[in-house]
């Protein structure tokens, strides 16, 4: 049993309908551990710890496929489970952002057990729903101060959340292709000729 599958549901169905965040970010952020796993498993287990030569173009975090497990749990729960909690017990919070570099080498993201990072997430996103599940309209107004991002509300944080999750689905998705691509080049044209040789229906 995967690791995201063999918990308890997602409660985002039944929180959409309380809570005063749109349905359409919840469901969504219900959907990202899933997912997340989903893309990792397209990683053949020799990729998981591969870097490309450059970083250029990436749209995430120039992390590897198991450091991005790692980074989202731990801002997860670190950073936005923080955040939201501060947010909803105090006045005009600054909210602090968290070094992923130094992340990376204080929790040693590179030794990590992909199947527990995965787990340890999808844990801390039901914890997550469970907070926003009640949340009112009142408190979707609710303000702080975002280090790195300036003053915002409540609800801009859920935002920003939804948007974190998109982006290192397409960071996997850019470091597979990276891989992809260095293998082929790799191989060389040589290579891709006597392939292409090889497909063609022999002469007799």
């Amino acid at each position: 049993m995967t690791a995201a599958a063999s918990n308890a549901p997602y409660p985002a169905n039944s929180a959409s309908s309380r809570s005063a965040i749109d349905a359409v970010t919840l469901e969504t952020l219900a959907a990202f551990p899933r997912q997340l796993e989903a893309h990792f498993a397209l990683f053949p287990e020799e990729a998981r710890h591969w870097a490309p030569p450059s970083w250029a173009g990436v749209p995430s975090e120039a992390l590897t496929a198991i450091e991005q497990l790692c980074h989202v749990r731990d801002i997860e729960i670190d950073g936005y489970q923080q955040r939201i909690r501060r947010i909803l017990s105090e006045d005009d919070p600054l909210l602090p952002s968290l070094d992923t570099d130094a992340l990376v080498l204080e929790r040693r993201y590179g030794e990590d057990d992909p199947v527990a990072a995965l787990a340890a997430f999808a844990e801390a996103r039901r914890e997550t729903l469970r907070l926003l599940a009640t949340i009112t309209p009142e408190q979707l107004g609710r303000r702080a101060r975002f280090e790195g991002y300036g003053p915002l509300t409540f609800k801009a944080l859920i935002h920003y959340l939804c948007s974190h999750d998109q982006q290192h689905l397409a960071g996997l998705q850019w470091v597979l292709g990276q891989y992809d691509a260095a293998r082929a080049d790799a191989a060389g044209p040589a290579d891709e000729s006597a392939a292409a040789a090889a497909a063609q229906p022999s002469q007799r």
